[in-house]
């Protein structure tokens, strides 16, 4: 694009426009495997801002990808149009209402630190991701994101009350819970939202496209359903059948990873504060399957948290300075163990739940050691648990645990078998998967270990995607339950709905964004999976001469190249074990890790490619690493 009409652009803005180079690399990640580069970043201040941006995009043919934290992890956030980073002024808690039990908020809003002001209220935002002290509530509205709390307190769709949206023509819009009646004057109305209410209705009346719905989505008994757009859930309306006297778009935004609407403010509806008395019993097993097989037994009592992690997991946490003290109640060399929350108001309470799950435990006969956490000591496992999944990236050398298939939801009474074929799939492959995560909502993060500079672990990693595609279609499930779709699953998404719901699909994103400014690539018309990865495919690794020993990373490169992307680095002054001081203070992202570890990345590649130092590019680096 010509540079005049971004500076013209720039000139517009309240907030900041950025397209130089430094600013395009920074942004062309995310926690993903993906890399794209960006014609532009942009920090808007307001939504009179984003309005100029969405009508730039429109007159220009330029996407929009909507960014908080960065931390998706099937690409939802990278593109090669005008990254739109709210991260760093759309951070206010606009309203409280104690009595309502509703919060307010802009899409920046660090999810932690909104449950940190809720606290002295006895309210919190329950939806519980492994990121949650960086992640932001309009990521998580975008992404529908679940977390360890989801078997207690449900996704975050289940509680967003309303969003406040622009339209891909710069209108504004409201998307709130109304009657059948209040549906139909919406449908009368001689704007885009009136005609998007018009289109859904016509589509979601028709029977056939009803009976489609049901037969291809997955089972309504998997909470976790991040598969295309929820538009199963519509279907519950009485305005198509269903038993429920109100219906709410929210249903259908929540999930859609900023394809649909760009959202600027949120309403969610909040859960009383957990009870305040807590024990865990970990239980330990010699082989997966005897873990797997105690699932849905504990399941049956009343857990706030039923998570797993395996022998590739722990073993991460053993060279990690920081994870090696929550360690403590590991017993052994477990093959894998469940870690199993129980809350209650009372200590009478808490014990006689506690006993219950103990004899349920005992009689399964599964497990070889079941130590009881209490207090702080839950707060070390929990944290052990929230960072295997970013120390998964700081595996040494170019073979990574790989985000594609690891975001699977079947059925409980399904989860068994599933991952008994899955196990079969994987040795069929040679390979040996990781697992982890949250066993208790049928969805286990399942990683193939591939090396994605290499072309024939590139073609294993869509071999080995498809193929479980399939599988989780034969077991009716969701091939993205909490991850969502982004660039890795969306390709799959006609096999896992159907042709016919896929065209739907597509249709509902064009009534929403006729010109596809929103996110394109995403959901419908997806880019391919195995392409712009973050790696050359088969590029000769450049061998850097430093001062410094990095022997133990295999090199300087691999060094940079360990970052994975999950931003743990963005948490504030605000979070524990906060890394970047210089972050706190500018909320840039050049001044995360992260952002250190993509520029000299970058600069590290560029120059081998070319067989020297970009003097330039090298300055900045330096700028950046010193600072």
């Amino acid at each position: 694009m010509d540079k005049n009409l971004l500076k013209d652009l720039e000139s517009s803005l309240e907030g900041t426009l950025h397209f130089d180079k430094l600013s395009r690399a920074l942004y062309a990640t995310d926690a993903s495997v993906y890399r794209k580069v960006p014609m532009a970043v942009t920090f808007p201040k307001g939504k009179n801002d984003i309005i100029k941006l969405i009508l730039f995009a429109k007159q220009h043919h330029v996407g929009l990808i909507p960014r908080t934290a960065g931390t998706s992890l099937a690409g939802q956030c990278v593109g090669d149009g005008i990254v739109v980073d709210v991260s760093k002024h759309l951070t206010k808690i606009i309203q409280l209402d104690v009595e309502g039990k509703t919060v307010t908020v802009q899409p920046g809003v660090i999810r932690d630190e909104l449950n940190e002001y809720l606290k002295e209220y006895g309210l919190f935002f329950g939806p519980n991701t492994s990121t949650s002290n960086r992640c932001m509530i309009g990521g998580m509205v975008g992404n529908n994101s679940s977390g360890t709390t989801s078997i207690q307190y449900g996704v975050t769709r289940d509680k967003v009350i309303s969003l406040k949206t622009i339209l891909s023509d710069g209108s504004q819009a409201s998307f709130k819970s109304v009657t059948p009646s209040e549906y139909r004057k919406k449908m009368n109305l001689n704007t885009l939202e009136g005609s998007i209410y018009r289109e859904l209705f016509t589509e979601l009346q028709n029977k056939k496209i009803q009976q489609n719905i049901k037969e291809e989505f997955p089972k309504s008994s998997i909470h976790r359903r991040n598969t295309g757009y929820a538009i199963d859930e519509l279907l519950h309306s009485s305005l198509f059948g269903g038993h429920e006297d109100e219906i709410n778009i929210c249903k259908l935004l929540s999930g859609s990873e900023g394809t649909l609407a760009f959202t600027t403010e949120i309403t969610l509806q909040l859960d009383d504060s957990p009870p305040p008395l807590a024990a865990m019993v970990v239980t330990h097993y010699k082989t997966l399957e005897d873990c797997l097989q105690d699932v849905v037994p504990v399941m049956k009592h009343n857990l706030h948290l039923c998570e797993m992690m395996d022998k590739v997991i722990l073993d991460c946490t053993k060279n990690n300075r920081e994870q090696l003290s929550n360690r403590f109640f590991v017993q052994g060399d477990p093959a894998a163990l469940l870690m199993l929350e129980l809350k209650d108001d009372s200590e009478d309470g808490l014990e006689g739940n506690l006993q219950k799950l103990l004899k349920t435990i005992e009689a399964s006969g599964l497990s070889y050691a079941n130590p009881i956490l209490r207090g702080n000591d839950i707060i070390k496992a929990i944290a052990l648990r929230k960072a295997g999944l970013g120390l998964l990236g700081n595996m040494v050398g170019d073979r990574k645990a790989v985000a594609c298939i690891e975001d699977t939801a079947v059925a409980l009474d399904d989860l068994n078998d599933f991952i008994g074929e899955f196990t079969q799939i994987m040795k069929g492959y040679g390979q040996d998967a990781v697992y982890y995560a949250h066993a208790g909502a049928g969805e286990l993060h399942l990683r193939p270990i591939l090396n994605l500079k290499r072309a024939d672990d590139v073609s294993l990693f869509r071999s080995i995607t498809t193929d479980v595609a399939k599988l989780t279609k034969k077991y009716g499930g969701s091939f993205s339950g909490e991850h969502g779709d982004g660039i890795v699953r969306a390709e799959f998404i006609p096999m896992m709905l159907g042709e016919d719901n896929y065209k739907l699909l597509t249709r509902i994103k064009s009534y929403f964004d006729p010109d596809h400014i929103f996110n394109p690539g995403k959901i419908v018309d997806a880019y391919p999976m195995d392409e712009s990865l973050r790696y050359e495919i088969e590029r000769k690794e450049p061998e850097i001469k430093t001062i410094f020993d990095f022997s133990d990373s295999e090199g300087i490169l691999k060094a940079a190249e360990k970052c994975n992307g999950s931003g743990d680095c963005r948490k504030t002054h605000l979070a524990a074990g906060g890394m970047c001081p210089s972050y706190h203070a500018t909320k840039n992202e050049k001044d995360t890790t992260r952002g250190r570890a993509n520029a000299l990345r970058e600069v590290l590649t560029n120059s081998a490619e070319t067989n020297r130092f970009n003097s330039y590019d090298l300055k900045e680096v330096f700028d950046l690493c010193l600072s």
